[in-house]
């Protein structure tokens, strides 16, 4: 197991000001918080596994962060927590019935009779994420904390983006490069044409999946934007790869955050977290 450990800042700040973001996966699990006041991050941590993991061992390791940073207090304006996982589906919201939730995921996620499944609506999209979240966390972090927010990464990542893309009219695919997995969402005209997760191991499987979801999408290989971010430079393999095979790339450096990300570029924190912030 991989760990990273940052704390920014030290605040003695009251706690009805700061605000607490989480997001797990079987790949990892990082948190942040943030003085909501000042706009500045207190704290932050981030594992990243070196195989996946089980929704059991995740929360033994979730228990075991949170544990270690027992300085950051229990009481929160806001708790969100960000489930990460490949146990969804986007149905469009005139299709969308709230009784049906397991016929959307059938097809696409091995689910349990016993599973919850839960929805996010995406704003302006006329679109419904409908998703299995980690029920175990969940119970956790309410015992921990009370009453709290919880959303799909894929909820988070098209919302804050489409956001970022609001003013322009091109079509752009962007990429969020994590160690071992990566989220793919493409934007024509201000509208989501797709949105999907992969897990990788080698920049080859990278590279894969992004020529053969954008040969789908019949989008040419000469006009598109390919916006990376995340776990990704120039000049790292995974980048220099793309650039053979696609014109136009760049590293995405997002705005409209509540404090200048330029300041976080040679941090470690998640994309998704900060955006929750």
């Amino acid at each position: 197991m991989i760990e990273k450990t940052t704390d920014i800042a030290q605040s003695k700040t009251n706690n009805i000001f700061r605000k607490l973001s989480i997001q797990v996966g079987l790949n990892g699990l990082s948190f942040c918080v943030l003085d909501t006041v000042s706009n500045k991050i207190l704290a932050f941590e981030k594992i990243t596994f070196k195989v996946p993991s089980t929704p059991y061992l995740m929360l033994k390791e979730l228990k075991n962060m949170l544990g270690q940073k027992s300085n950051i207090g229990s009481e929160f304006s806001e708790v969100l927590v960000i489930h990460k996982n490949n146990m969804f589906s986007l149905v469009p919201k005139p299709l969308f019935n709230a009784e049906e939730l397991p016929n959307y995921l059938k097809f696409n996620a091995k689910i349990m009779a016993n599973d919850l499944i839960a929805h996010d609506e995406i704003p302006n999209q006329d679109i419904v994420n409908v998703y299995v979240p980690y029920t175990n966390v969940n119970n956790y972090i309410f015992d921990l904390f009370g009453e709290f927010e919880f959303k799909h990464s894929g909820t988070v990542l098209i919302s804050t983006l489409l956001n970022q893309n609001r003013i322009s009219d091109q079509t752009v695919c962007y990429i969020q490069v994590s160690e071992k997995d990566m989220e793919m969402m493409v934007v024509s005209n201000k509208k989501l044409l797709f949105y999907n997760q992969f897990e990788y191991q080698t920049k080859e499987d990278f590279l894969y999946y992004l020529l053969f979801s954008m040969e789908q999408l019949q989008l040419d290989t000469r006009k598109v934007q390919l916006k990376l971010f995340g776990n990704i430079e120039e000049g790292d393999a995974i980048y220099e790869l793309c650039r053979k095979y696609i014109e136009h790339v760049s590293v995405f450096i997002p705005g409209n955050l509540p404090f200048p990300y330029e300041e976080l570029e040679d941090e470690t924190i998640d994309f998704s977290i900060l955006s929750t912030l």
